[in-house]
């Protein structure tokens, strides 16, 4: 599977990052990633280049100066675990464009790369206020900073978190819990429904599938059992979703839902 993840990093106002500075971050951050601006090294004239040229990948930093779109719907997600975002994306004025750049990327290897350069980019950018992955998932860049220095920790220790959503909701059922961006990974959504499991152990049970479709993509078939051990098996089906307009889904069950 091929998948550029593009992500956005909102601005309290505009500005331009100083390329040479974004990359010594990456360096000190990352120091097992070759890191140079594209073109040379800092002194080369070239410090206004977008590019930064990382390992054989090269990252885009485009600078907008103006707000993002409106999206109710992604802010609306985003409030369960960041009150404060809708507010704080409403003052925004500008915003940064980055993304990997190239065909037949691998989707765990660019979300890494990415990451890396998104919070070398707040550690040297005081205006950057939020970050918005891929088009699903808001996220406030103090979590950022702290999350993306696990960019390129082992399985399962990088921050899926920043690209996978998790979102709780009731149903007919009791319980359920549904992403948003694993799809980008693993091609389908999860959605799980119980009428067994805490909210707490249903928010584990997601999250730990998640981030094993992160690490190895769509290895779960139609019909395959997942679970710590052959006492705690839940069941997998392929599907359209009948909760989230049709949203192709691993739904999975405990055999007590649907």
């Amino acid at each position: 599977m091929s998948k550029s993840f593009l992500a956005l990093v909102l601005l309290e106002t505009p500005a331009t990052p100083d390329m040479a500075a974004v990359a010594k971050a990456i360096r000190a951050r990352h120091p097992e990633l070759p890191m140079e601006v594209d073109g040379g090294g800092e002194g080369s004239g070239r410090q206004g280049s977008p590019l930064l040229r990382c390992g054989n990948e090269l990252v885009a930093v485009m600078s907008m100066p103006a707000p993002i779109p409106e999206d109710p719907g992604l802010w609306s997600r985003a409030s369960a675990t960041w009150p404060q975002g809708k507010a704080i994306a409403a003052r925004h004025r500008g915003h940064l464009i980055v993304s990997v750049l190239g065909q037949n990327q691998r989707p765990l290897p660019t979300a890494r790369l990415t990451t890396a350069v998104i919070g070398a980019l707040i550690a040297t950018m005081p205006q950057c206020c939020a970050v918005v992955w891929n088009g699903k998932v808001a996220r406030p860049t103090d979590l950022w900073l702290d999350m993306s220095s696990r960019s390129f920790a082992p399985f399962p220790d990088y921050p899926s978190s920043l690209w996978v959503d998790i979102l709780p909701f009731r149903s007919d059922t009791g319980i359920g819990a549904v992403t948003m961006g694993l799809s980008a990974f693993a091609e389908r959504e999860i959605e799980f429904e119980t009428r067994k499991l805490t909210l707490a152990t249903l928010i584990e049970k997601v999250d730990g599938l998640a981030v094993y479709l992160v690490e190895h993509g769509l290895v779960v078939k139609d019909g395959d059992t997942f679970g710590r051990d052959s006492r705690e098996r839940f069941l997998v089906r392929y599907k359209n979703s009948d909760q989230f307009g049709s949203l192709p889904v691993l739904f999975c069950t405990d055999g007590s839902a649907g």
